[in-house]
């Protein structure tokens, strides 16, 4: 997809430069960040990130700087109008989901519900 479209989630300069480095280490530049929302967590859902290699039907990819992120539509619901960021900070680092739609989330961050 083009920058110049308005994606219902958004892929930061700083997680595509660190989704970049990463592939570069594995050494397989078919490798996408894939975000998927699971139940769990202390707030009913929580966010997962994996590097994933195959697309599947439905799933959306949002291109930047060349790397991929790809959603399936089932979390893709869940995260409309969001953004996946990369922190370092003092907690260490990491992939991040700031989500509108989050009602609430847990001390962490990691975990939320709507």
């Amino acid at each position: 997809m083009s920058d110049d479209v308005a994606l219902p989630l958004q892929f930061t300069d700083a997680a595509a430069n660190k989704v970049k480095s990463l592939i570069a280490d594995e050494e397989n530049p078919n490798l996408k960040l894939r975000v998927y929302i699971t139940g769990g967590g202390c707030s009913g859902f929580q966010y997962g990130f994996t590097f994933d290699d195959q697309i599947n039907d439905g799933d959306m990819t949002i291109e930047k700087q060349g790397v991929g992120l790809v959603v399936d539509p089932m979390s893709l619901q869940y995260l409309v109008g969001g953004s996946v960021d990369y922190t370092e900070g003092l907690e260490g680092s990491r992939f991040v989901v700031t989500n509108p739609n989050a009602t609430s989330t847990c001390g962490c961050g990691s975990s939320f519900s709507i």
